[in-house]
């Protein structure tokens, strides 16, 4: 097995970010410092993160987490206020799929499987996210059409994709993204002279946030896990 998908098999990251930690010289193959491309021999071969050795694991855990505001996405950071390491506590490691900003709050999906992680973090495959949107003023049914049609960010030079936006309110709106970009929806209403005041997730694929309130944790089970797969283009 290529190693960046043994790291991701044992729940430590995606395929993605185990790249980066080989790239890093963070990861070692029977006491050498591990390569781009080596591969695990499972029966065999140690690889090491730092001093942990890591296993693949024997259960595919997901949950369900109200991220509250002011929890920052990272496991360590002396900036932040609070960290994602020190407000979610679970029995085993898992990791984010898809992080929240600190001033946004709602529904972060944690596993314990690469192979989630990487299929939900890649923006070719358009896996939906769905947000409430308070924003300092009413939003003009042009503002709105601006957004729906796709708005040009020009902090991250990239035009974003059409995604549906809905009123729900005065001064609130539904917006349902496709992509992940830095801060995408703050800085989409930043195009139209807006600003959020409040942002959260209610939806991932086909987990809602329901009636989960600020720090509380579901795990999936049964047809909820499922069809999150299966949302995934993934067999458990």
């Amino acid at each position: 097995m290529r190693l960046n998908r043994y790291i991701a098999a044992c729940g430590y990251c995606s395929r993605r970010e185990a790249d980066e930690l080989i790239e890093q010289g963070d990861v070692t193959l029977n006491g050498k410092k591990a390569e781009a491309g080596d591969r695990v021999d499972l029966k065999s071969d140690t690889v090491k993160i730092g001093e942990k050795i890591l296993r693949r694991i024997d259960r595919k855990t997901v949950v369900a987490y109200y991220k509250p505001v002011g929890v920052t996405c990272t496991d360590r950071d002396p900036h932040a206020e609070r960290t994602l390491s020190e407000s979610f506590k679970f029995p085993i490691r898992l990791t984010y799929a898809g992080r929240l900003d600190r001033d946004s709050e709602g529904l972060l999906l944690m596993t314990n499987d690469g192979d989630l992680i990487d299929s939900m973090m890649r923006s070719s495959n358009r896996h939906e996210k769905e947000y409430i949107v308070r924003v300092t003023r009413r939003m003009s049914d042009a503002d709105i059409a601006r957004l729906r049609s796709g708005v040009f960010l020009r902090e991250l030079e990239v035009k974003t994709r059409p995604c549906e936006v809905q009123r729900l309110g005065d001064r609130t709106v539904k917006i349902v993204l496709t992509q992940g970009l830095n801060n995408q929806i703050r800085r989409m209403v930043k195009t139209v002279n807006n600003e959020v005041k409040k942002l959260k997730r209610v939806r991932v694929l086909t987990v809602s946030l329901g009636s989960m309130q600020p720090g509380q944790i579901r795990e999936l089970r049964g047809e909820e896990l499922e069809s999150l797969y299966s949302a995934a283009g993934l067999h458990r």
